[in-house]
Order: C-alpha cells, then sequence, then structure tokens
C-alpha cells in the first residue's frame, strides 16, 4: 500500500491513504541502519500487519521533492506564515526571518493576517505595502469572522503546505475553521501523548480533502538564521535584486558602500524601511557568529 506520513511520535508513523483513512506503522529496522529516518511529509510504501487494529510496517520511502529543516518536513509545496495584524501586534523581524528561511529552503510563501477586524483599513494597508512590494502574496483573514477563508482554500487546494506563526496569532482557529476534521483529530492525538490540546508540539500533516494537506508546526518565538553567510543574506530580499545592477562595487553589501542602489532605492522610498532596517539586524547578526 501506498500512503503519506502524516504524524511521527516515539518511533510510530501515522500513513495516511486518501482511501482507506489512517494506520499506525512501525519502520522497518533497514532505514536506521542505513540512517534515513522517516519524516512526517514523507510518501511511503507499507505492508498491512492487522486490518483491524490498522497496523503496519513501512518498506520504503519514495523519492523526496524537499525536506524543511525548520519544520522538519518533506515534500512541501509551499509555506503559509499566520501573524495577528493586531493583539499581538506584527513583529517584523520575526516575520522576515521566516520569510528569509524559506527563501533559502526555496519554498514559495504566502503571508496571511489573521484578527483583520482589530484594525482599521488604512493599517491593513500599510501591512500590504511593506510585503506586497516585495513580491509576496498577501491574504488578510478573520477566523472570528470567518473572513478571507476562500482565499485560504484556494491557494492550499491540491498542494502540501506548512502553516507557521508564532503562538497566540490565532493559528489554530484559523486551521480549524478550515477543517473541522482537524480538530477533533488534533484533540485525540493530545490524550493520546498527554499534551494540552491547544499547543501544538510536533509538526503533523492534516488532510483537508483529496491531495490537501497541511503542516501545523509548533508556535514560534524565535528563529535563527542558519545554513548561511552574511554575504548570502542579500539575496534573500528579493526586492534588493532590482536596484543591485546600480550599486557602484560588485558584491555591495547594501550597508558601508557609497553609490548603492538598495541604499538609494530606500531613499526613494522604493524599498520599505522596515524591511531594510531588518536586513541590517540581521546582516549584523550572521556577522558575529563565530566560526569554529
Amino acid at each position: 500500500m501506498q500512503g503519506k506520513i502524516v504524524k511521527g511520535i516515539a518511533g510510530f508513523y501515522y500513513v495516511h491513504t486518501a482511501e482507506t483513512g489512517t494506520y499506525e506503522c512501525k519502520a522497518k529496522g533497514i532505514f536506521r541502519k542505513e540512517k534515513i529516518k522517516p519524516l512526517v511529509g514523507d510518501n511511503v510504501t507499507f505492508e498491512l500487519l492487522d486490518p483491524e487494529e490498522r497496523t503496519g510496517n513501512i518498506t520504503a520511502i519514495l523519492a523526496r521533492k524537499n525536506v524543511l529543516v525548520r519544520p522538519a518536513v518533506a515534500n512541501v509545496d509551499q509555506a503559509l506564515v499566520i501573524f495577528a495584524a493586531d493583539k499581538p501586534k506584527p513583529n517584523f523581524n520575526l516575520l522576515d526571518r521566516f520569510l528569509i528561511m524559506m527563501e533559502y529552503q526555496q519554498v514559495e510563501t504566502v503571508i496571511c493576517f489573521n484578527k483583520q477586524e482589530l484594525v482599521l483599513s488604512e493599517e491593513l494597508e500599510k501591512l500590504r505595502s511593506v510585503y506586497q512590494e516585495c513580491g509576496y502574496r498577501i491574504i488578510f483573514a478573520s477566523a472570528a469572522e470567518q473572513k478571507g477563508l476562500g482565499e485560504i482554500h484556494e491557494i492550499l487546494k491540491g498542494r502540501t503546505t506548512t502553516v507557521a506563526g508564532p503562538s497566540g496569532v490565532g493559528k489554530s482557529s484559523l486551521i480549524n475553521r478550515l477543517s473541522p476534521e482537524a480538530e477533533m483529530e488534533t484533540g485525540v492525538l493530545s490524550e493520546k501523548i498527554d499534551r494540552g490540546k491547544h499547543t501544538t508540539r510536533h509538526s503533523q500533516l492534516l488532510h483537508i480533502e483529496g491531495q490537501t494537506y497541511i503542516v501545523d508546526t509548533p508556535g514560534f518565538s524565535s528563529l535563527y538564521l542558519m545554513g548561511f553567510e552574511k554575504e548570502e543574506l542579500k539575496s534573500y530580499f528579493r526586492e534588493f535584486a532590482a536596484y543591485e545592477p546600480y550599486c557602484r562595487f560588485q558584491g555591495c553589501s547594501h550597508i558601508h558602500e557609497p553609490d548603492c542602489g538598495v541604499k538609494k532605492a530606500l531613499e526613494q522610498g522604493r524599498i520599505s524601511p522596515i524591511r531594510y532596517g531588518n536586513y541590517k539586524m540581521l546582516y549584523e547578526e550572521l556577522k558575529g557568529i563565530k566560526k569554529y
């Protein structure tokens, strides 16, 4: 049989098939021997051990399209990052860190601001202007008033999407609006592993319909950039590319050099000061990391 790993807990892997539901499986010893760890999102083949108990053994992990480090998940088509428009106010530094990590891992990201009902339309337009100018798709939503759900549903359809965001932004409420079954499933799982029902501690794949899955990830309050040098950082700020040809120096860092196309665009209001401020801060952070 063939299916997709939707959860992995304490050596057990829960494999979902669109036709017949979910099976509790163990991974065969050969994976340990070859140092291959099955991941949430893996497409696998498995043999059925007990049809009534719905148990089986994973026999093969099919070729992966990609592997994300944070969250640890395979075969992701896109990311949906959720922040609140207010309560809590958006932490742009944290949002930019997430966008950079997804750019680094070559995963397209859609930004959703939940709780749109808490702010005036001018505030929403300010949020839109910061990120739409960079080429990101922006969705405004309200789990409380059930707004924006159709648009979210449309971007999720037929894809595996990792859904992430800080705690308290209403991520779980949005997911439960999109998939009432997800709430029940999360509740059952939390009883089984003795965790709080409303706190996601493990990455897990929730089946919405057909080939539509979402990866519900633990809420984060900080993200460390890793895997690349400070010189690479500018390539993950996609709005810089249009202005780099106007820099006097090749390899310009867009910080100290004179005649910098990016800094000129900033002065002319073509680049967001919020984004550029975060770029400088993160550049200094990467500069300060010791190499051992």
